[in-house]
């Protein structure tokens, strides 16, 4: 047998193990085995790291105004440059991910697990109960999921707090469709009637047999909710209705720098860049995750 096949059976025979050993640790494995998905790992690892050291390692605080810094370019001093306030853009950038990566986690971790709740009982219990749970959900996503989310802030107020809720109530109808349709196909499986036969109870069967074998393909949906609730976040607080000044909210960043985007471009640039390798990255690692959970490419 010819080395380099013998080298792929060999590897192909390792992920089978790895596979056996544990889901989540295959995962990884495959993930490590991507050069863009690691990448992405180690960009968004770095940035939650820097949020959350950037005010004991830099020198300058985020919301320090200079007035003799006012537009400076980027330089030693300011790797970034500084904004019209002759604030420190690094430091903003660096403090903002905290704003921006929690309003995407937390948001989406509320959709997801009002969205399985719900979906998992409209799709098990189905008649009455799913119609109206359904079509109350089909009146929310008639609206575009952004759309809900501008709506909804304009009348809960704004805020950090404001913008999860608002992201997290807007993201609710396409978890509990998925989870809908996932429930649809399990639940009459042979696992679900052994557990009936035995006399579980309907809840006992939803929370321990038919949500953890419906999850998997949601893992995939929640990495790249991720990325599309951080963008949805800076898109809210650009328009004022997210996040508000002076905490350095990328989406708040870009607002405040658009006046001067011809004279002084280094001051939407950073903040935009930071929003885009977060976006690109969390959509990366769903990819990775979907090839690795895909039954097809484990063989």
């Amino acid at each position: 047998m010819p080395k380099e096949a013998m080298q792929k059976k060999n590897k192909n025979k390792k992920l089978k193990q790895m596979a056996r050993a544990g889901s989540a640790r295959y995962v990884w494995q495959r993930i490590c085995q991507n050069p863009l998905a690691l990448a992405s790992v180690i960009i968004i690892s770095l940035m939650i790291v820097l949020s959350i050291i950037s005010p004991f390692i830099l020198k300058c605080e985020y919301s320090k105004i200079s007035m003799q810094d006012m537009y400076a370019l980027p330089s030693l001093a300011h790797p970034f440059g500084c904004d019209e306030l002759g604030r420190d853009i690094l430091s903003r950038i660096l403090y903002g991910a905290r704003f921006t990566l929690a309003v995407g986690f937390l948001s989406v971790f509320m959709s997801a697990t009002l969205g399985i709740a719900l979906g998992s009982v409209a799709g098990y219990f189905g008649g009455v109960v799913d119609q109206v749970i359904m079509r109350f959900l089909d009146v929310m996503a008639a609206f575009p999921q952004l759309l809900l989310a501008i709506a909804i802030s304009a009348v809960l107020g704004t805020g950090f707090d404001k913008c999860i809720y608002a992201l997290g109530i807007a993201g609710i109808p396409h978890f509990a469709r998925m989870m809908r349709a996932n429930i649809l196909t399990l639940r009459n499986q042979e696992f679900v009637e052994a557990a009936i036969s035995i006399k579980c109870s309907k809840w006992r069967i939803i929370v321990h047999h038919v949500i953890p074998n419906a999850f998997a393909p949601l893992i995939v949906e929640i990495s790249m909710s991720i990325a599309g609730a951080g963008l949805a976040a800076s898109s809210l607080s650009f328009i004022g209705l997210g996040v508000q000044p002076p905490a350095p909210e990328w989406g708040a960043m870009l607002a405040s720098a658009r006046n001067y985007i011809r004279l002084y471009p280094h001051m939407i640039m950073f903040p935009g860049i930071f929003i885009m390798l977060s976006v690109l990255s969390f959509n990366l690692i769903g990819d990775a995750i979907r090839d690795a959970l895909d039954p097809k490419l484990k063989d």
